[in-house]
């Protein structure tokens, strides 16, 4: 019996180093600064609970990239972000592409309990400079606080969208 025990211990170590790739690109701890945004998630607005949509985001590509697939509560609305780390850069970036053919380019970092990603600048109709920062806050009861703000040239913020991510129960 325990020798038995002794082959299973052994076959069974083995198997999870047989998981593990053999060089694993993306497994630092830079890499991992936005693992607690992946799940299945429910999303509702922020202020008044009622529902935004539902969010499922998953590492892909050997865990190189994070991909966030959205359905809008609204009919007809969808989107994909790609998230990665980008070692040359040292910092996250995003590319968000909805089914209306907007996309949105971010860039940024983790922050203790926050990814804080912004775009670069763009120009209104008002002939004014504009930003969008989007802010992921891991909340301490599991759920996780995603704001997007559009910031003016004098720093004032417009919310664009305050949802708040709620695992899904099934």
């Amino acid at each position: 019996m325990r020798r038995l025990v002794c082959i299973f211990t052994l076959f069974f170590c083995l198997g999870l180093q047989a998981q593990e790739p053999a060089n694993c690109n993306c497994c630092s701890k830079d890499h991992k600064a936005f693992d607690f945004w992946i799940g299945e998630w429910e999303v509702v607005n922020s202020k008044d609970g009622s529902p935004a949509g539902s969010s499922v985001i998953q590492k892909e590509e050997d865990g190189c990239v994070i991909r966030e697939n959205w359905t809008s509560a609204k009919a007809g609305y969808t989107g994909t972000s790609l998230n990665f780390f980008n070692a040359q850069s040292n910092q996250w970036e995003q590319l968000w592409i909805d089914n209306g053919g907007s996309f949105l380019k971010l860039k940024g970092n983790r922050k203790g309990s926050q990814m804080v990603l912004m775009s670069e600048e763009f120009i209104k109709a008002d002939g004014k400079k504009y930003w969008n920062r989007i802010t992921w806050t891991k909340n301490n009861n599991g759920t996780v606080r995603q704001l997007w703000e559009v910031l003016d040239e004098s720093g004032n913020a417009s919310i664009a969208f305050d949802g708040l991510y709620r695992k899904h129960t099934k």
